[in-house]
């Protein structure tokens, strides 16, 4: 297998592989999965896979929009370069998320591995081809289009109108609903990254964290675990 580095991760070759989007981890999750399995060596051979180590950017701000990421292992973090250098985190991506999608000709975030990660990318050409052979995959994508909309649009009223107690709390089970077990929660971001997301100092976040802990809410388990010992307060503080 032919192996090359890449400015931002290790691009794998796939020369010679088999329909390796067939035992894809992520295909199940994903916009890929409209694919049928009688063309899935089509799929494969329009993709180029690459890993990126933790701490590596793969999409930056402002570049040419040139290509397509489907998260096939790992997460990342989404975020926006503020003039006077902060950061406002936008959103977290994981196994199954599509990204890349862009209104102008250049990226409008950076993407930044959180951890080991592994993706495929489709170039604009090459996914306009498997957009017109296949339109339930081009409304699958439309509705991941939708779906970040949706997303932006909470995280507005998240901003403007919720105090530090009811963003964290929506953090939280947030968070809790994407694991399999959502009474015990392993952080996959530190706390700047916390702040950073819901636009609050990492000072605010520890000492609302305490607080919640504090009215039994959580119990804290080191830096990253939480215990959700009251679900049902934490759902009505965050709504």
């Amino acid at each position: 297998m032919g192996i090359w580095r890449a400015a931002r991760g290790i691009v794998v070759a796939r020369e010679g592989a088999i329909d390796p989007c067939s035992s894809c981890l992520a295909r199940p999750v994903s916009v890929c999965n409209v694919i049928p399995e009688s063309d899935l060596a089509r799929l494969a051979a329009a993709a180029v896979e690459a890993e990126v180590p933790a701490g590596r950017t793969f999409i930056n701000e402002g570049e040419p929009a040139d290509w397509f990421f489907n998260v096939t292992a790992g997460s990342a973090k989404l975020f926006k370069l503020l003039p006077d250098g902060r950061r406002q985190i936008t959103g977290f991506a994981g196994i199954g998320h599509f990204l890349g999608l862009a209104v102008s000709d250049t990226y409008a975030f950076t993407a930044e591995a959180m951890e080991p990660l592994r993706y495929c990318r489709f170039s604009r050409t090459r996914l306009r081809a498997l957009l017109d052979d296949y339109p339930l995959m081009e409304k699958r994508l439309l509705e991941v289009a939708a779906n970040e909309l949706v997303a932006a649009q909470e995280q507005m009223l998240l901003l403007g109108r919720k105090t530090a107690r009811e963003r964290l709390a929506w953090f939280l089970m947030d968070m809790s609903e994407r694991i399999p077990a959502p009474d015990r929660l392993e952080l996959p971001v530190s706390r700047q990254d916390i702040a950073d997301y819901l636009g609050l100092t990492i000072e605010t976040v520890s000492r609302t964290m305490t607080q919640l802990q504090d009215d039994e809410f959580i119990a804290l388990e080191g830096c990253r675990q939480v215990l959700m010992r009251d679900r049902q307060a934490l759902q009505d503080l965050a709504a």
